[in-house]
Order: structure tokens, then sequence, then C-alpha cells
């Protein structure tokens, strides 16, 4: 049976989830699916396949209400207000799994609250040679070393602007540099884009951390990223007309601690609306892999589980700084609603992830969801905006 023939089964086992002797086993169908299937496939082949199957049950209106009532429940002690738009729940989809906006109607059928999408650049490319997505599975990691392939800003916008919401969804919009553009030309690199895009953005993000665009993280430095910020900030103000588009900047786990200071006093300074903490490690060494070393020595950016303390640390230490001035989004190694609630707890507003949705497939939201209700109900916090950043401040005290 080939992997593609597999389709009509997906779609049937998604149907009918409201049993609850079935919901039990769920997981381990996945897992078995995952180690049958798309641990055999190419990962890069594997994204595409479940891609395809995703956007198809998108397009079909009676499976897709059947799959989102199965799969984004909604409750209502979650709802949460940030950026200055209300969202039925914190946990969204990173940015790095839609990169050009073509499944946004499916990713929120799957009970995501916010899609971001991207990254972003102002031209369109390839991205880097392939074989470039590795799955660390004894770590439930991968690595990755895409190279921002997308469509680029001008497709992206057209398709965003023609987009037509099956169902109702924040969108955030993720914006990186041209490979080909020289690190002295980015500001206008990322203006380009902001101009094309900000319209169709609830939220816009400015990606100065991948590891995998050549110098891109030479913009994190303060000197490098003030100008920039107020160039992308001026754009937006001047392209969207009636309204203020959120902006905010996602930073790399490897900035030392004094950097993520530095960034913190910035995005104070300029008066950004948020910080996303954190995106991949170009890190190895201390994070405990139990991968090949083979696979572990391939060059690029390592998400997923072996990130999780270093991401909260910088999540942490953002708020300490920031407190509840502006909104912080934490995401790096998030696979369970514990992991979410300790986010909640660090400082966080917004959480996001994606890795693990690999290794927890198409029920992980809704558990993430279902877990965050029961950690609020049992909790001595009457809302979730009261849970935001406790952690924090009283490790402070």
């Amino acid at each position: 049976m080939s992997p593609s023939s597999l389709a009509p089964f997906m779609s049937v086992w998604l149907m009918y989830p409201s049993r609850p002797s079935f919901r039990r086993h769920t997981q381990p169908m996945y897992k078995l699916f995952f180690n049958l299937v798309f641990r055999r496939m190419d990962p890069e082949q594997a994204h595409y396949l479940a891609f395809r199957w995703i956007r198809l049950a998108a397009r079909v209106p009676v499976l897709r209400t059947f799959v989102a009532a199965a799969l984004a429940p909604r409750y209502g002690e979650l709802r949460t207000e940030a950026l200055g738009l209300r969202m039925h729940g914190p946990f969204g989809l990173a940015a790095g799994f839609d990169k050009n906006a073509v499944a946004i109607d499916g990713m929120s059928m799957l009970g995501f609250d916010h899609i971001e999408i991207g990254t972003v650049t102002a031209q369109p490319q390839p991205g880097n040679p392939k074989k470039r997505l590795f799955r660390l599975v004894k770590d439930r990691a991968l690595i990755n070393r895409m190279g921002f392939n997308n469509e680029g800003s001008e497709a992206v916008a057209e398709r965003l602007g023609a987009r037509r919401p099956v169902f109702t969804t924040t969108v955030g919009v993720n914006i990186g540099k041209t490979k080909a553009v020289a690190e002295e030309e980015a500001i206008g690199d990322y203006v380009t884009s902001t101009e094309r895009l900000a319209a169709h953005a609830d939220y816009l993000v400015v990606n100065v951390s991948s590891p995998n665009t050549p110098g891109l993280r030479n913009l994190q430095a303060t000197e490098a990223l003030r100008p920039l910020l107020r160039a992308v900030r001026e754009a937006a103000d001047r392209t969207v007309i009636g309204r203020r588009v959120p902006l905010l900047v996602k930073i790399a786990p490897d900035l030392a601690d004094e950097d993520v200071d530095a960034v913190a006093d910035l995005a104070l300074e300029l008066g950004l609306d948020g910080i996303i903490a954190t995106n991949t490690t170009i890190a190895r060494e201390g994070l405990g892999l139990k991968s090949d070393p083979a696979l572990v020595k391939e060059t690029g950016g390592l998400s997923g589980a072996p990130v999780k303390e270093r991401s909260i640390e910088v999540l942490s230490r953002l708020y300490a700084r920031v407190g509840d001035r502006i909104t912080l989004v934490g995401v790096g190694g998030i696979e369970n609603a514990e992991d979410a609630w300790q986010r909640i707890l660090a400082g966080a507003t917004l959480v996001q992830g994606y890795s693990a949705f690999v290794y927890e497939g198409p029920f992980w939201s809704r558990a993430v969801h279902k877990g965050l209700a029961a950690r609020l109900a049992n909790s001595p916090y009457a809302t979730l905006a009261e849970a935001v950043g406790a952690g924090t401040r009283k490790a402070a005290r």
C-alpha cells in the first residue's frame, strides 16, 4: 500500500473520534502509522504528504466539520487576548510548517488557535539543496537547514488577499531575508516584504534568528536590529491605514544572556509588541542527544525536546526584564500541556509548537488544550492571564 493510498483511511479515522473508546486509542494508532509509513519516508516528503491530506480534508465541507469538531473543541476558560487580538486559546502553530499560506484553514481545523505562516522572503527562493530535513526520533527532535524555501512575498500576499476563510483564526506572518540579498541591503529586503504582507497579517514577525541563511543572525545585534525594526515598523504603519499591525521579533536560544537583555531593552525602547523565544539552536553539546552521531552532526537548526531547557531560560529572562509591558511567545520543545503550562508560568502569553506535531499527530493540539484547561482549573489562578509570569515572579521574590 502506497502512502498516498492511505489518505482515505486517515480521513475515516478522523471522522469518528467522538467515541471515548476510540479516542483512547488514537495516539497509539498514530504512533503505529508514524512507524509504518512516515518514519520510512524522507522527512520532507512525509511533511508534504501530510500537508496534502490536511489541505484536502479542509476543502471537503462535511469532512472538515467532523474533523474540527473532534480536534478543535473550544474551552472558554482558555480564551486569550494578546497583541490586541482575541483568540480561542494560547496555543498556535509556529512558523515553518506552512511557509506559503496554503493550509491556514487546515491547521485551524486541527485546533491551533493561531497560525504563523512563513518564513516569507521578498524574493522567491528554492532553499538549500536536499536532503535538508532530518528526524532525531530518539530525541524527539528535528534538524532542518531548509533555507527559507518559499514562493516569495508577492505570491504569498496575493494568496492571502484572495483567501476566503472557512475557520476564524489569527494569522501571523513571519518575514526573513532573501539569501541572495547582501547583509547591508537587508533592511530594504524586509521592507519590501512588509509593504506586501502587512495588510494581510494579524501580526508581523521579523525573523533574524534562523541559522540557515548566512549572516542572518548577525542582525540580532542591537546596532543592526534597531534600524531594521524601525524601518519595518514605519513600513507597516504607512502601508496599513486604520489599524496598527503588531510587530514582534523572533530570537535564537543561542544568544548570550546579556544579548537577550539587550534585545528586551530594545523592544521596550522601540515599542515592539512582542518577542518570540526561541528559534532553533545550532548547539549540539550538552543536550544529551541520543540519536545516531552522524545525524546529530548534520548542520542546521535543532528543534524539539532538546531545546526545551534553554528556551524556557530565555523566556524567563525576558519576562524578568520586560514584565507585562510586551507580549512574549514561548516556543521551542513544547511537547505537551505541561510544557505549555510551564511557558505560561514563565511569562508567555502565547505558546507555539511545530516539531512535536510530527511525533504526536493530529490529536496533539486537542490534548494540549484539554491539559491546559485541567491545569488552570487545578491552579490558584482564576484566569489564564493571571498565570502568565507567575512562576518567574515567584522565583524573583
